[in-house]
């Protein structure tokens, strides 16, 4: 694919694209819709370190990158965009000392608007946000553009190979890229990105955020509780059957159900009740709920904390899977479905460490769950073995963080 047909194929899709945020999500989506094509708050600097982010996951990962480069670098202001109000609220819960607003989405003439309101001084891009107008302005604007903590799948390497007339001179854009482990650095490089380095994963460096919502006594009594985190529709029709199933031997199992996206709570306790279950929302402070819908941002790193096994979302779907890092963090095992081309790394290392399981449907689910409700000397097992690759694979955002203060300190070298 060409630039020329890349931007008239956006341009067709306009209209949906516009009636898409007049429908999605409600207020949350459709009261900033300025900030998708350019038009920028008055509050947001110019001159800034430009860090762009997606959603939720990325965000918590570069927050701490974002407070680190501002320690190292005094003098200069941060900007941080997203793409997702789930992005949005994690900036403003965890950067509220940074100025944050949507970034445009990729018409040429939006990134134009963007830029001439920011001006800034280089652009910092998370894992993927490849976009081609937007680096291709930026960096015609005078602005060096960084990739940091990238990843890179054998199946995106193969769809970015399709498109070489559009992603080859769109990473012989980026000045600088560092990846997260040495088969990603790989494929950048046979892809035509230049100055490619390895720093690891920022993910394992995970901090506990702090607990904003306060936790209270769950109600539970000493029951067995497993979670389920970060799902999407069509997981938790699942993750309910092997519930059903479960239930038959544990009859006083409790499940935590904690949707991706919050402003689905509401369809979860539709499904929930369809299903036969009598549903809590988190947000009400319920106790004792056979099912509990945990409906409140930031919640799921401390709700994983209470639970005996873990099922990681984004990973029966196309998504691609999760971070799983949070609830192995807490030394709790965990298992995830086949989709799981976003983190095939992460996962390699906690399969070779003998503490990851894959499922497939709800009887995979249910048989794993229970071997591991069963054995708490293998859950305690485990819990060690995924905390100490956790352990062994920290270190990344310094080494990050260091080379990336150095490039964006002599930008030009």
């Amino acid at each position: 694919m060409t630039k020329p047909l890349y931007n008239a194929l956006l341009h067709l899709a306009l209209p949906w694209v516009f009636g898409r945020l007049l429908w999605k999500a409600g207020g949350s989506y459709r009261s900033r819709i300025r900030e998708r094509f350019g038009h920028v708050p008055r509050e947001v600097p110019s001159g800034a370190i430009w860090f762009h982010t997606v959603s939720a996951g990325e965000t918590n990962a570069a927050a701490p990158v974002v407070r680190a480069v501002a320690e190292r670098l005094p003098a200069e202001r941060m900007l941080v965009t997203t793409m997702t109000p789930t992005g949005s609220e994690r900036v403003r819960t965890l950067l509220d000392e940074v100025a944050h607003c949507y970034a445009p989405y990729d018409y040429p003439w939006a990134v134009a608007r963007f830029l001439a309101a920011t001006q800034p001084k280089a652009l910092v891009l998370m894992e993927t946000e490849l976009w081609p107008n937007l680096i291709e302005r930026t960096r015609r604007a005078g602005a060096p553009v960084y990739l940091i903590n990238a990843r890179l799948s054998e199946r995106s390497f193969r769809g970015y190979r399709r498109l070489g007339a559009l992603s080859g001179p769109m990473l012989r854009d980026l000045r600088g890229v560092l990846c997260q482990y040495e088969d990603t650095a790989e494929r950048f490089r046979r892809l035509g990105a230049r100055r490619v380095e390895v720093t690891g994963s920022v993910k394992f460096d995970f901090e506990m955020p702090p607990d904003r919502f306060g936790l209270y006594d769950l109600g539970f009594r000493g029951a067995p509780v497993w979670i389920a985190g970060s799902t999407h529709p069509g997981e938790e029709e699942v993750i309910l059957a092997a519930h059903r199933r479960l239930l038959a031997r544990w009859p006083k199992l409790r499940l935590i159900l904690a949707p991706r996206h919050a402003e689905r709570a509401d369809a979860v306790v539709r499904l929930v009740r369809a299903h036969g279950f009598s549903p809590g929302l988190l947000s009400e402070r319920v106790r004792g709920a056979q099912v509990l819908i945990a409906d409140v941002m930031g919640t799921l790193p401390h709700l994983y904390g209470l639970a005996d096994v873990a099922f990681v979302g984004g990973s029966l779907d196309r998504t691609g899977g999760h971070n799983p890092i949070e609830a192995v963090a807490q030394g709790v095992p965990f298992l995830m479905g086949p989709a799981r081309f976003k983190i095939e790394e992460i996962c390699a290392r906690f399969a070779a460490a003998g503490c990851f399981h894959a499922v497939e449907n709800a009887d995979d689910m249910a048989a794993a769950v229970g071997a591991l409700l069963a054995d708490p000397r293998r859950r305690a097992e485990e819990g060690r073995r995924g905390q100490a690759v956790v352990a062994d694979n920290r270190g990344a955002r310094r080494a990050l963080v260091e080379r990336l203060c150095e490039w964006l300190a002599r930008p030009a070298a």
